[in-house]
């Protein structure tokens, strides 16, 4: 008979957010006039920016043309959008990113979970706990329940920010601004990371999806803004929550070429060249009219709308972060990211305090045990909703017994 990955069966039964919607719809389905805001899942609610939506009309009459009509596209994505994301993202800032070092996907939760494919399996791999459930998931998957995966531990005592772990790990997962506490590493918090693991050759997996509701200048947006990290990064981003692609799935990793491992032979192996046959055998592009939608990000006029989204969201996440201090609530992040990572009261525990939430306030957050055992006792809020959802979500808290 044939036999099964038996990795899978070390993963919890359901995701997490899998875990919340069944919740929910059981909540809803008894309580049908209960007018339940979701402030939980990181879904974006804005409708796309017109420029945006433009694009993708003119995208689609090129479709119906046989002159203009596309098909298979480059696995790794069309030049004119690496040349874009180049121009734009990094040398505008002063940093020297090529286009062949651009690979175009269909999301940072695929890219995260799939950069596994090109690393080894004697690897010993350090994620950061809490943390967003793909990094762990997708490397149970691949090694299971291992030693090779330590996890590092981001408490209250020091400031949600991994220490430098005392034993050398192979590969290291970084995401800042973080999700799910909000966090953000200082320019010099993140020099630490790239000397460290310079010296140890180690390999840092830089999750920079939420790069866009920076607002302090001296945070940095890019770990390439730290010098040499292109001999020991790889960086994710997203178009998903700055231009509100959350439906339409684009994204894009950065794999420098002077990013090189040895193999068993003790040769050297370009992870570019690596991750280029990696998406040529398993991926076919993403779309071309999405890409020329993201292009469409890049033009003077949808970076304004793209910047204009963000400041929505970032007024909801202060509108929570007054409410709820006001509350006397102790929370986290919500100034540099759309996630307010607050305190159970009464140090409740965060499942209980989600059922609370929705039974008496009819409000979704995310519960943070659900992002690792050092979630336990805090609880996740999105500032993806409406103003006007948000708040009347902040008046019922501050109502709220």
């Amino acid at each position: 008979m044939f036999r099964i990955n038996e990795n899978y069966l070390q993963l919890n039964e359901s995701y997490l957010f899998s875990t919340i919607a069944k919740r929910v719809e059981k909540f809803s389905a008894s309580h049908p006039r209960a007018d339940v805001i979701r402030l939980g899942i990181g879904d974006v609610t804005l409708p796309l920016p017109p420029a945006v939506i433009r694009a993708m009309h003119n995208a689609v009459d090129e479709m119906a043309v046989k002159e203009t009509f596309r098909g298979y596209g480059p696995e790794q994505g069309y030049g004119f959008l690496r040349e874009k994301i180049t121009e734009i993202d990094f040398r505008q800032k002063g940093i020297d990113i090529s286009p062949d070092e651009i690979f175009i996907g269909d999301g940072s939760k695929s890219d995260t979970g799939n950069i596994g494919d090109i690393l080894g399996e004697n690897n010993i791999v350090a994620i950061t706990d809490p943390v967003y459930p793909v990094y762990l998931d997708s490397n149970i998957m691949r090694l299971g329940r291992s030693p090779k995966i330590v996890l590092l531990s981001c408490g209250e005592e020091n400031g949600f920010l991994p220490e430098m772990p005392s034993q050398r790990p192979d590969v290291v997962y970084l995401c800042y601004p973080n999700n799910p506490t909000g966090t953000v590493m200082s320019r010099e918090q993140l020099k630490q990371w790239v000397d460290y693991a310079l010296e140890n050759r180690s390999l840092i997996l830089f999750d920079a999806a939420y790069e866009a509701f920076i607002r302090n200048k001296e945070v940095p947006r890019s770990i390439y803004e730290i010098e040499r990290a292109k001999e020991c990064a790889i960086e994710f981003r997203s178009f998903s929550k700055n231009a509100g692609f959350t439906g339409l799935r684009c994204s894009y990793t950065v794999v420098p070429k002077s990013l090189v491992a040895r193999s068993a032979g003790e040769s050297q192996v370009s992870l570019n060249s690596l991750w280029n046959r990696r998406q040529s055998t398993k991926f076919n592009g993403t779309p071309y009219i999405v890409q020329r939608a993201a292009e469409a990000v890049y033009s003077p006029e949808g970076q304004q709308e793209v910047r204009d989204m963000v400041s929505y969201y970032m007024r909801n996440a202060e509108m929570i972060r007054k409410g709820l201090t006001e509350k006397g609530w102790t929370l986290f992040g919500g100034e540099n990211s759309p996630y307010i990572w607050l305190k159970c009261p009464d140090r409740t525990d965060s499942w209980i305090f989600f059922d609370r939430l929705l039974e008496e306030c009819h409000i979704v957050g995310t519960p943070g045990v659900g992002f690792g055992s050092k979630g336990e006792g805090y609880f996740r809020l999105t500032a993806f909703n409406s103003h006007e959802k948000t708040a009347e979500a902040v008046e019922r808290i501050k109502g709220w017994v």
